[in-house]
């Protein structure tokens, strides 16, 4: 039976001066957004020899008028102005050389109609036997998909056809574990990280090959800091594009209170946090406590408006997971309360559930997705905090398209045993475009059997639904 079609409402395509270019294309024509090193990008002549900068496509037409005659006075201090825009735009980078980009394109790269069209669902894969995907599941620029093992080993696959086969197992080193994965969108890195343990492998190849570097982790205003599965069970890191910080590298992570004890009686001290590195991963700051107590295994997105959405699993309290927000980039969380909609694992249980949340890079619009469980089967634990697994099933992705404000779309992936979970996004222009990938423990030998993946696009996710009204989650929420 063939789907719905999908009916876009809102969400315009917006295209931000280029740095560097004269700015005669204004933003309000609504064209594709594409960075200025995308290959789409043209330097259109006309007349007298004015330079323009503009994208190929529909709004190529509305650039110039061949036939326009522009004096040649006017057209030297054209050419003048740009180029000494691309001489302003040079001295402003930082020097690391040829391999530096905007850490802000890729959060706007996407179109959103790369993620619509026919529905597309690769079924379940797996990767590994045992629990493991703890270090996430991201992609490199190139558009190759990569997805970490720990706990399990210190082992990555690698998809280099948007998640349809998987190449074979590739060794960072027999000792990375506990890390997250995360792509320095700066210099276009794929680094597998934990300050914790004082390192990180940094891959310029996709993930192919890897070199550790030693790092330095500062504690928080406690004198605290992420010790025991500091960094491991987290949704991917990310680099931040929007707003003052942008080119910051940060994670998600968690610090098991002042004795670094998972044990039972030491939970409720437990506090989520963050790492934000300004050095491209040498030096990480934690920052200052997620607002809960008891909480543990989070994830961050930043929202086009520059403020941070922080989701994170608790261990002590029965209800759904908590939420908080930076306005700084990830030093200060704020305004923390309860989902109203978003699951912290099987309903009913206090012991919460790794989940994954990711944004899509769509410009003008800040859509969301969240993986968990979805079920009632949830059982609270004899003594508070303690771990109970009962109901880790039916893992579920929900999308919401208004920042995080509501959750109006969701559907089950896999009715089968399923624990801890996070998600990836594709790159537009690579194999991965328009493709989102979740990987998730599970199958069915367990829900700690073996470590799964599938690949599907937001139109499988609708189900034949019209898409939702879209925009930002701009005074909604975090204020």
């Amino acid at each position: 039976m063939s789907a719905k079609p999908v009916r876009r409402i809102g969400c315009g395509t917006r295209r931000p001066a280029h740095r560097g270019g004269i700015g005669l294309l204004p933003s309000s024509w609504g064209a594709p957004l594409h960075p200025p090193n995308d290959p789409e990008y043209v330097l259109a002549t006309r007349g007298s020899g004015a330079v323009v900068d503009t994208p190929t496509g529909a709004c190529q037409n509305r650039v110039v008028n061949p036939d326009l005659k522009i004096p040649a006075s006017i057209a030297l201090l054209l050419v003048v102005a740009q180029l000494v825009g691309q001489g302003r735009a040079q001295s402003d980078s930082p020097p690391t050389g040829d391999r530096v980009a905007d850490p802000g394109a890729y959060a706007v790269a996407a179109r959103l109609d790369e993620f619509l069209g026919p529905p597309l669902f690769v079924p379940r894969q797996e990767l590994w036997k045992g629990r493991g995907g703890w270090g996430g599941i991201l992609t490199a620029r190139d558009g190759t998909v990569i997805a970490f093992r720990s706990p399990g080993g210190g082992q990555c696959r690698r998809s280099r056809d948007g998640g349809q086969t998987w190449d074979a197992d590739i060794e960072i080193a027999p000792d990375a574990l506990g890390g997250n994965g995360l792509v320095d969108e700066t210099k276009g890195d794929v680094l597998y990280i934990n300050p914790p343990a004082g390192w990180l492998f940094r891959s310029r190849d996709a993930g192919l090959t890897w070199t550790r570097e030693t790092v330095q982790l500062r504690p928080d205003g406690f004198g605290l800091a992420p010790r025991t599965e500091g960094v491991a069970a987290m949704q991917c890191g990310l680099t931040l594009a929007f707003g003052q910080h942008r080119g910051r590298l940060i994670t998600p992570a968690r610090i098991m209170g002042p004795r670094d004890s998972n044990a039972v009686e030491w939970r409720s001290y437990h506090y989520s946090t963050a790492l934000y590195s300004d050095d491209g991963g040498a030096t990480w700051q934690t920052s200052k406590p997620f607002p809960v107590l008891g909480t543990g295994e989070g994830a961050l997105v930043e929202l086009s408006d520059g403020r941070l959405l922080y989701n994170s699993r608790e261990h002590m309290s029965r209800g759904n997971r908590f939420l908080a927000w930076s306005h700084d980039g990830g030093e200060l969380w704020i305004n923390a309360g309860r989902s109203p909609e978003l699951p912290d694992g099987a309903r009913g249980t206090s012991y919460g559930l790794m989940g994954g949340m990711i944004r899509l890079p769509v410009p003008g619009c800040d859509i969301l997705l969240y993986s968990n469980v979805d079920n009632d089967a949830g059982v609270m634990p004899a003594v508070a905090g303690d771990s109970v697994v009962a109901g880790r099933e039916k893992i579920t992705v929900w999308a919401s398209f208004d920042g995080g404000h509501t959750w109006p779309v969701k559907r089950l992936v896999y009715d089968g045993p399923a624990a801890y979970s996070s998600l990836g996004v594709g790159r537009s222009g690579t194999p991965s475009q328009g493709r989102i990938f979740l990987l998730f423990e599970g199958g069915p030998d367990g829900s700690h059997a073996a470590v799964q993946v599938v690949t599907f696009n937001l139109s499988w996710l609708l189900n034949g639904r019209d898409l939702p009204p879209l925009g930002r989650a701009e005074n909604r929420g975090g204020r």
